[in-house]
């Protein structure tokens, strides 16, 4: 389907369900059910915009410019992070945490409006000449065969889910800890995580240059080594205000690095992938990648409660310093510059090829 219309009702089915909170909490109305429906609906929304967003940048920019496309949208979304935690910290001091997320509600509303003033036109879809009407399930069967068969992508999967395992096992607790044991207030937890974004923002402006220095495999696996032990040493900040001065360098290069890798990843993934099944590789792997942070939210909470807060961060820290190793021992570490686009016809969508070429492609490291 067409991206742009996706992105939009995205955008507008969370502005409104995000609405209904504020409007149920003023009539007295607000209960933790509609919290978990609403959470559960955004979520919803949240995934088709992801998948469509990532889909659509291949069609707005040409393949060689992915990797800057990429960076530019990281430096939006990083510098409206920079400021949005902090923001949002004095609005639930100031006026309670209902008019927090009416300002929520309006930004959806805001990128809306934006993504419906794109006027480039959306190329159609090329389908194999023995396609007539496809069913669902057998889309979906050949996107998990093209990510399960490749060598890239099958690597990339494992690494960033159990990141994120272990990092929503982690993050869990966080904020948990962080107002109960190190006793800090909202706003200054929203300037800690103002700060943390600052990383974000170099990374995005930086990580065209730094994967052509280094080389695309030694980029992807560098920021996921580095990238573990921050969580780590989050898990021993002091008490009290001081708190920020570990915690703020720890989450800012934190940050760094997960962008770092997250624009590295996501555009050698668009650029060898065919753009027909765009879509169905980005859901895939949004499927494997995130299906992940569920499972790991509920075991730190569980474990939050059974051995405490503190042992609950250590152990998502040591879980995630280990995620490296899949993109260590596979093909990417050989990449060195962003492969050539793959053509879009249908002989390379078949998986095995697609393997084979992805093993042929030019290496700079052995």
């Amino acid at each position: 389907m067409p991206r742009r219309p996706i992105l939009v009702l995205g955008d507008l089915a969370r502005a409104g369900l995000l609405i209904s909170i504020p409007i149920a909490y003023a009539f007295d109305a607000l209960t933790i059910w509609q919290l978990y429906a609403v959470g559960f609906l955004v979520g919803i929304a949240t995934v088709f915009f992801d998948v469509a967003y990532q889909s659509y940048l291949p069609a707005l920019v040409d393949r060689h410019q992915l990797v800057e496309g990429n960076s530019k949208l990281e430096i939006s979304r990083s510098s409206a992070q920079l400021g949005g935690p902090g923001l949002a910290g004095v609005l639930v001091d100031l006026l309670s945490a209902p008019v927090a997320i009416v300002f929520d509600a309006v930004s959806y509303l805001g990128s809306a409006l934006l993504i419906f003033r794109i006027r480039k036109a959306e190329p159609p879809q090329k389908k194999r000449e023995a396609e007539v009407s496809p069913r669902m399930r057998d889309e979906i069967a050949e996107g998990l065969r093209y990510v399960f068969h490749h060598p890239y992508l099958k690597s990339i999967a494992a690494c960033t889910a159990s990141f994120n395992f272990f990092g929503s096992l982690w993050f869990a607790v966080l904020l948990v800890y962080a107002v109960r044991v190190l006793d800090l207030r909202p706003g200054v937890i929203g300037l800690t995580f103002s700060l943390a974004n600052l990383g974000a923002l170099l990374a995005a402006f930086t990580a065209g240059r730094i994967s052509t220095r280094l080389g695309v495999g030694t980029t992807i696996i560098a920021a996921s080594v580095l990238g573990g032990p921050m969580s780590l040493i989050a898990a021993f900040a002091p008490h009290g205000n001081a708190a920020l001065l570990v915690l703020a360098p720890a989450l800012l290069i934190g940050s760094f690095t997960n962008v770092l890798y997250n624009v590295t990843q996501v555009s050698l993934r668009q650029t060898i992938t065919p753009g027909r099944i765009q879509g169905r590789m980005n859901s895939v792997m949004r499927f494997i990648v995130w299906g992940t942070i569920p499972l790991g939210a509920l075991l730190g909470g569980a474990l939050g409660t059974w051995v405490g807060l503190k042992e609950t961060l250590i152990i998502g820290g040591i879980g995630c310093c280990l995620p490296f190793l899949p993109v260590l021992f596979s093909p990417v570490r050989s990449i060195g510059k962003m492969p050539e686009p793959v053509e879009d016809d249908d002989v390379v969508l078949d998986p095995l090829l697609a393997e084979a070429t992805a093993l042929t492609l030019e290496q700079t490291r052995t």
